[in-house]
């Protein structure tokens, strides 16, 4: 684990982030079981029905998750697709939602388990809301396309993280040249014809203005034309103490 990234300093070594979800896929699954910490209800989506995952490729400034994200070695418990689907169905039932996720991590890491629990999914009537960072599915088309068969139950969200190579290191630690990967993704749920919608942490404090035309701009050369969810910085305690490690200093 001494070469596993954990949070952005000022000398933070770039790295890939398709390796880093192969490295933490090995962490957080075990075959079809992924780690979770906690599954409950809250109250985004008009109410959904969450389970707290761990584990993600990237090393975002303004992440709120807890420090399972670096430290996911020290965190959680394993759960099969089956008994995770059971706790999310649960909770949905004991709060009367009717909307699924997985958050806390990267969900598209560990594809035989996200595909596993959306299998169960499949024989309901629920929506699960598949909230990413579109890195792996920028990747894999083929992963992509494997979504498809649930495409019923599903609705995708795309967090973009960057306009430019530049931002997309700088607030994420992963190689520059991978910030194109999320943009595939959306290429990809377009062209699949899955549900999806795009949100980007556009906050003019991390994101300058000319990076937010780019990214605009990017999103219009691939036919994006929809509602952009535009997301801000919020002080929870984990957001706040990276992104002082990281050298910004938002919230003083």
């Amino acid at each position: 684990m001494q070469d596993y990234p954990r949070y952005i300093t000022p000398s933070f070594p770039p790295f890939d982030p398709i390796e880093l979800a192969k490295m933490t896929e090995q962490i957080v699954c075990r075959g079809a079981s992924r780690k979770y910490t906690a599954f409950y209800k809250v109250g985004v989506y008009g109410g959904i029905s969450t389970g707290y995952t761990i584990g993600c490729c990237l090393r975002c400034v303004y992440c709120w998750v807890e420090w399972s994200r670096d430290f996911p070695e020290s965190h959680g418990k394993f759960f099969t697709p089956k008994k995770a689907f059971q706790n999310l169905l649960l909770h949905a039932k004991k709060k009367r939602v009717s909307k699924l996720r997985i958050s806390g991590g990267e969900p598209t890491i560990g594809k035989d388990h996200l595909l596993g629990v959306l299998e169960f999914v499949k024989t309901t009537n629920y929506l699960f809301i598949l909230e990413t960072n579109g890195m792996l599915l920028g990747y894999d088309q083929d992963y992509v396309k494997s979504l498809n068969k649930f495409s019923r139950n599903l609705h995708v969200r795309v967090s973009l993280k960057a306009g430019t190579s530049e931002g997309f290191q700088k607030r994420t630690g992963a190689v520059g040249k991978f910030y194109e990967l999320p943009y595939l993704a959306i290429r990809n749920l377009k062209e699949t014809n899955l549900e999806y919608h795009v949100a980007c942490m556009s906050d003019p404090r991390v994101m300058p203005s000319q990076e937010r035309n780019t990214m605009l701009q990017k999103l219009k050369e691939i036919g994006f034309h929809g509602y952009l969810e535009e997301e801000f910085c919020d002080p929870y305690p984990t957001a706040v103490v990276r992104l002082e490690k990281a050298g910004y200093h938002l919230f003083e």
